[in-house]
């Protein structure tokens, strides 16, 4: 036997052994860092303390429900569930605020910073900004009636923050389906978690700028007397008083969260023409039709693509860092 041939396979060997054992303990860390008791030594009235300070704001307004959920939503969507579009203008960064689909629409961010200054006074230094604002999208969803979850915990925050990816990563309100599909498809969500996510427009209120072509241009795809009524609330000349004019996304129960979504797209009565795409003789039409007749079956699929959602991209262990205020980088 070649001595040297031997200890060269040994090599391998253990090298192969090595990169097993390293890839074994990341497994066990990110196991860990994702569990929803992620806090419960460090900060155990964290959960209790966002809950709280999360109802109170939807008490105040049931629209802010609809507002946390897309918040997180579009954190997610752009590299990761990492708070980065809570970063405020600076000389090193250009929000994601700032982005056409944030512009003028984001909202919420004052909601988060109360929840971060709750948690801070009893745990400083210890929850992320990115965790609190996945809490927050659970709490709110279950203060208008919706499904509840398990957040999974121990994301950290982002030092940075991209408008240019903002733009190239969130879908416009006139998206396709096939857009909407590949996007989605680009962060490991199906379509059917891309119907399901959908849903969150039972609640919340959208800004005439956004759907006055849909309301004024009398295509087959959009019932006439919907049409009229959402005509009387957004003016067919555009300005910047009557494009800020709001409008239900769910003209039937605005302020619960159910399934009269699905229903109303069945009817062409979707406000936004990335709503109306999810029923138009696609691939998705199916789905909205189980969910219309199955509100426990949306309210399961839904509590599923949010989780898968808030799995995308989490800065764990060291990366990152934990904000102490959300809008700023330490």
């Amino acid at each position: 036997m070649d001595y040297s041939m031997g200890k060269e396979r040994y090599l391998r060997i253990m090298h192969a052994l090595t990169l097993l054992l390293l890839l074994s303990s990341t497994t066990c860390i990110a196991s860990k860092l994702s569990s929803s008791t992620f806090y419960d030594r460090t900060c155990p009235k964290a959960l209790s303390t966002i809950r709280s300070s999360i109802g109170r704001a939807v008490s105040r307004e049931r629209r802010m429900a609809a507002s946390l959920i897309r918040l997180h939503f579009h954190d997610c969507f752009v590299h990761g569930c990492d708070a980065s579009i809570l970063l405020n203008d600076s000389d090193s960064i250009t929000s994601e605020q700032n982005a056409l689909q944030n512009k003028d629409s984001a909202r919420g961010f004052n909601v988060i910073e109360d929840a971060k200054s709750a948690v801070e006074k009893i745990c400083p230094g210890v929850v992320s900004c990115a965790d609190i604002l996945a809490v927050a999208a659970r709490d709110a969803t279950v203060a208008v009636s919706g499904p509840s979850w398990d957040v999974k915990l121990g994301r950290r925050d982002s030092i940075t923050a991209s408008k240019s990816q903002a733009e190239k990563d969130l879908p416009l309100f006139t998206a396709s389906l096939k857009e909407l599909i590949d996007l989605f498809e680009s962060k490991d969500l199906s379509a059917r978690d891309m119907v399901a996510l959908s849903g969150s427009h039972t609640i919340g209120q959208a800004q005439c700028g956004l759907f006055r072509s849909r309301i004024y241009n009398s295509k087959s795809d959009i019932d006439a007397n919907f049409a009229r009524t959402r005509q009387r609330r957004c003016p067919a000349t555009s300005s910047p008083q009557a494009d800020a004019m709001l409008a239900a996304l769910d003209l039937v129960t605005p302020n619960s969260f159910d399934s009269n979504y699905f229903k109303n797209l069945i009817q062409k009565k979707g406000l936004l023409e990335s709503d109306q795409v999810l029923f138009s003789g696609g691939s998705t039409d199916a789905i909205v039709t189980e969910y219309s007749k199955n509100p426990k079956t949306f309210r399961t699929d839904f509590a599923s693509a949010m989780i898968k959602m808030g799995d995308i991209q989490p800065l764990t262990g060291s990366a990152g860092q934990i904000r102490r205020i959300c809008s700023l980088v330490n």
